[in-house]
């Protein structure tokens, strides 16, 4: 039987040290599932996202992805090998790369490494514009070639932290349905944080939300 793609056992962070952001946080998550976590502002799914990314060391509990553990109370593997894919609302594209040279950053030991970046282009529709720089394409072709950049090294899951935020609803609607079934065909295990529900019901399998810092399971 496979391993749960993430295990989250007893997690509880804290800024400060009586007031938890997360507490006893229990989460499973299945190899090849899309999951949304909903929630208002400053709930702390955004934090979550980052615990799980490593850009955050949680104040105690276990972390598990594909059953081995990356992070606990003592130790914290770094995010670079982690294997995990990370798109935000700003894209965080680098201004001095073209959008190839973006795409292809971060792929390593790859035996195709020069035909991956066109691949993931081509597949969410922005090789022709390999050579330009982010500043010469639009919001969504850089919401794009984020996307593109974020499954080229092949990541056991996708992490998104309110990826679509930023567009306008026709081209958010599009890159919705272009980017679930890219997510789909692939058999992608992704984590969505949003706070937007319709969006958050449209890509999941299964809907989450963050209250009083505890994970509530909600009916889709």
């Amino acid at each position: 039987m496979k391993p749960p793609a993430l295990e989250i056992q007893n997690l509880s962070h804290s800024f400060e040290k009586e007031n938890y952001i997360l507490e006893n946080i229990n989460l499973i998550i299945k190899s090849g599932e899309i999951i949304s976590i909903l929630g208002s502002s400053g709930c702390g799914k955004t934090t979550l996202l980052r615990i799980i990314a490593g850009l955050e060391k949680q104040t105690r509990g276990t972390l598990k992805i594909n059953d081995r553990v990356i992070s606990d109370e003592n130790y914290s593997t770094p995010p670079e090998k982690r294997n995990l894919g990370l798109v935000v609302q700003d894209r965080a594209l680098f201004p001095h790369l073209t959008v190839y040279e973006n795409v292809n950053f971060g792929i390593r030991n790859s035996s195709n490494i020069n035909e991956t970046p066109h691949e993931f282009l081509k597949l969410f529709k922005v090789e022709n514009l390999h050579n330009k720089y982010p500043h010469e394409i639009s919001g969504g072709e850089q919401q794009r070639v984020a996307l593109a950049r974020s499954l080229a090294p092949y990541p056991d899951i996708l992490l998104l932290d309110e990826p679509f935020n930023a567009l306008d609803d026709q081209l958010k609607s599009e890159l919705h349905n272009e980017t679930k079934k890219i997510f789909k065909e692939r058999n992608l295990t992704v984590i969505i944080v949003s706070h937007d529900i319709s969006e958050a019901k449209f890509f999941s399998d299964r809907l989450l939300s963050i209250d009083d810092a505890r994970i509530i399971e909600h009916q889709m």
